[in-house]
């Protein structure tokens, strides 16, 4: 599978790009907020999805890993496929849809063209949890990736806060010590989020 892609733009258009490798232009569909980011003649970096059907095969591209996660992450509902994920990704940034599924807000969904109320209902049901249970810290530099953010995140649900308050201290935390163990997370944590609403 193709990960990724880097070379010259040698195309942009509404809904792709064509970004030329080694002699070979690979026409890479993506939102456009990611196309906005590019110019045509220099040198970019897509993260890419590629998508296999019987008639053709097709790459997605993202300039950040965590758009790239949510956007097979989408693909797992059903009535979701890579259209309606790109487009969720379109009106959508990462946190605001991280957020919006965490917090089963479900009317944040509905300004996606092609998702309804059905549909958005699906999506928080089905996802809300595998949001929340994301290491928080995979976006920070030397973050660890063994779960630990996660876990002392589901310990501050347990002791009463938001998933959202709980997501950023532990991010701001990491952000600072990304070798902190689990105790030091969660002190320091609840030091920053103070008394518990």
């Amino acid at each position: 599978m193709i990960r990724s892609v880097s070379g010259e733009v040698v195309e942009i258009a509404l809904d792709h790009v064509v970004v030329e490798c080694a002699g070979v232009g690979y026409r890479v569909l993506a939102t456009p907020p990611t196309i906005g980011r590019l110019t045509r003649g220099e040198h970019a970096r897509l993260l890419t999805s590629m998508i296999v059907r019987e008639d053709s095969m097709t790459l997605y591209g993202f300039t950040d890993p965590e758009a790239r996660e949510l956007f097979g992450l989408l693909q797992t509902v059903t009535g979701v496929g890579p259209r309606l994920a790109m487009a969720t990704l379109a009106v959508l940034e990462p946190d605001s849809l991280r957020r919006a599924l965490a917090e089963s807000d479900a009317k944040a969904l509905t300004a996606v063209p092609g998702i309804g109320k059905r549909v958005a209902e699906r999506l928080v049901v089905e996802l809300r949890d595998k949001v929340a249970a994301a290491p928080v810290g995979a976006g920070v530099p030397g973050a660890p990736e063994t779960g630990v953010g996660a876990q002392v995140v589901e310990a501050l649900i347990g002791l009463g806060f938001t998933e959202n308050a709980a997501q950023q201290a532990v991010a701001a935390v990491l952000a600072g010590q990304p070798d902190a163990d689990s105790a030091t997370l969660l002190r320091t944590a609840l030091a920053g989020l103070g008394p518990r609403r």
